[in-house]
């Protein structure tokens, strides 16, 4: 399970870069790690971090207005390249839960989905007038069951939720928690069927 998502009230930075793909967000010398704490460590390292390993003075999310931000406003393409879930899992493991921009790579929007990471697709000009709130420290208000973000009471954008999808955020489920709550019924007939046509396969204890 991940931390529940309903309502997040915070500040925005900006990645405004186009195309910022997986291995940028999730390098891929960090792959062998499969321990989703501690992920937030490997989020944009090679540009969060210098060198050294000190912090990069100018990246975004190493300024003080924009330290534990829940949001990030990105540029076009944003999750492209390869299908590393690690990617979703590094940037909720930082405390990043809202992702607004105008497209994301397919299978990291799939990804996001999955693991409580909230996409949020606007047209060019909305995200635009989104980037200058979110540069001027403006706070934002995500109410997922509205639909809604907004600024100083002002609606910025509205995205839309099905009713299951609302439900796994609410809930805090992982792509596993989806299948055992939503799916159950359906596997125990599975079984319930597969075992009365094959009975040969389980133990008495299993019938």
């Amino acid at each position: 399970m991940v931390e529940p998502l309903k309502q997040v009230r915070s500040r925005a930075a900006v990645l405004p870069d186009q195309n910022i793909d997986t291995d940028v967000i999730f390098p891929a010398r960090f792959l062998l790690l499969i321990d989703r704490e501690g992920m937030d460590k490997c989020l944009f390292a090679d540009r969060r971090l210098l060198p050294n390993g000190e912090e990069n003075p100018d990246f975004p999310l190493n300024r003080d207005l924009y330290r534990d931000v829940r949001i990030l406003v990105v540029g076009p393409g944003f999750g492209c390249g390869s299908s590393r879930e690690q990617a979703v899992w590094a940037l909720v493991d930082y405390g990043i839960r809202v992702v607004i921009g105008t497209d994301f790579g397919d299978i990291f929007a799939g990804n996001a989905k999955k693991n409580g990471l909230l996409l949020i697709r606007v047209d060019p000009e909305t995200h635009a007038q989104i980037i200058s709130k979110a540069e001027t420290g403006e706070f934002f208000y995500v109410d997922l069951p509205a639909g809604t973000v907004t600024v100083n009471g002002e609606t910025v954008c509205t995205f839309q939720l099905t009713e299951s999808e609302l439900h796994a955020y609410i809930n805090g489920w992982d792509e596993m928690d989806i299948i055992l709550n939503t799916e159950m019924p359906h596997i125990l007939e599975f079984e319930k069927t597969h075992m009365s046509r094959q009975p040969w396969l389980f133990s008495e204890a299993e019938r």
